[in-house]
């Protein structure tokens, strides 16, 4: 690593960017990521914005992809990334309805005394 006082023009080469890329897309954080090659935070997204911003595009949809292609398979893995894939794309959810009734089945009935309404 780098110090980073001791290289404050920092020039980004080919095999930094693929780092930061690769880095990025595995989910490290900037902080660790802008430890690793040796910069300052605010250096790392001044010149590695576009690194940062693929990294994390190129690995969600290699992820998406194969979730895709397990939702549209077949057994029990098929299955869960199918209702995985719903839930969180189609909008689909799990509800549990709940009803209220009064005695019985009727409706609820409310009354309110008049030493319940001067509170």
């Amino acid at each position: 690593m780098t110090n980073v006082s001791a290289n404050p023009l920092h020039i980004p080469s080919p095999a930094l960017r693929s780092q930061v890329e690769t880095m990025a897309g595995f989910g490290a954080p900037q902080t660790g990521i802008a430890r690793m090659i040796g910069v300052d935070v605010e250096i790392l997204r001044e010149h590695y914005a576009e690194a940062l911003e693929a990294g994390q595009l190129k690995a969600n949809t290699r992820v998406a992809e194969n979730l895709y292609r397990k939702a549209t398979g077949e057994g029990r893995e098929a299955v869960g990334a199918a209702i995985f894939w719903l839930k969180a794309r189609a909008g689909w959810r799990e509800t549990t309805a709940h009803e209220l009734a009064g005695r019985n089945g009727s409706p609820i009935r409310v009354e309110i005394s008049s030493t319940d309404a001067n509170l």
